[in-house]
């Protein structure tokens, strides 16, 4: 266990917990002690990040846009041992310009990074309330405040974060906090090319008050902060993990 605020005795779902910032966020919260339930579509990319993390953890892969499979999956863990916190973090991107995005695409992508994160919330929270006390924390985006075109991502985000607010007003009064972690330019596996790339760096170096790529470790704190005692009276709150880029100009 690692020196920070414990989470022992708490039990932890992520999704999208297989690389990138859900695993990293994974891992931080198994060494603050917490259970932590690794979640994904694929059993064995979700074995292989199991292995690599030290501490209490379980996978339980599922699509979390299919209605059955996350309702037998939150059973699942509330059969073994409870729901404390969840972490909303997958998400989809689709980068086209407005002339070539359709209705339908628009739909799916609010199913995944806002339908999905409030059908689990919902669900989660049925079984926190009865424990007087939980930690929702949602992986939005600074393209929440801000844009550059990028509409459906963009809007899904938005939708995150109010959705966020919402909940933090209705599930307050059942002990249960509701927060977003908005992160800015993260180098992770899904953006390895990004990363490589001279000019976004050069951005970086002059739009940050950082002057660099965000390291996946890096937003696994602030998740960790919120999903913790020491964040209790915390909740409908967006905290930005980007280097300054919001606040720099």
């Amino acid at each position: 266990m690692d020196a920070g605020v414990s989470l022992k005795g708490r039990s932890a779902l992520v999704t999208g917990a297989s690389r990138g910032l859900g695993f990293a966020i994974s891992k931080r919260l198994a060494q603050r002690g917490a259970q932590v339930w690794l979640n994904g579509r694929d059993a064995a990319t979700l074995e292989a990040a199991r292995s690599r993390i030290d501490g209490d953890c379980r996978i339980v892969p599922f699509d979390i846009c299919d209605d059955d499979a996350t309702a037998a999956a939150i059973e699942e863990m509330a059969g073994a041992g409870g729901i404390d916190i969840l972490v909303n973090n997958v998400g989809q991107r689709d980068r086209r310009d407005l002339k070539e995005v359709a209705r339908q695409d628009m739909a799916r992508m609010l199913d995944v990074n806002l339908v999905a994160p409030f059908d689990l919330a919902r669900r989660a929270a049925a079984h926190m309330a009865r424990n007087g006390r939980g930690r929702i924390v949602n992986i939005t985006s600074i393209a929440a405040r801000i844009a550059r075109g990028d509409v459906l991502y963009t809007a899904s985000k938005g939708g995150l974060d109010a959705l966020t607010r919402a909940l933090a007003a209705e599930l307050g009064p059942a002990g249960i906090t509701v927060n977003s972690v908005a992160p800015g330019y993260f180098a992770t596996e899904a953006n390895s090319e990004m990363v490589a790339d001279k000019d976004i760096a050069a951005h970086l170096s002059r739009r940050t008050s950082l002057g660099r790529w965000g390291q996946p470790e890096e937003i696994a704190g602030a998740v960790a902060f919120l999903a913790s005692d020491e964040a209790g009276y915390i909740t409908g709150q967006t905290l930005a993990v980007d280097g300054g880029y919001l606040s720099h100009f």
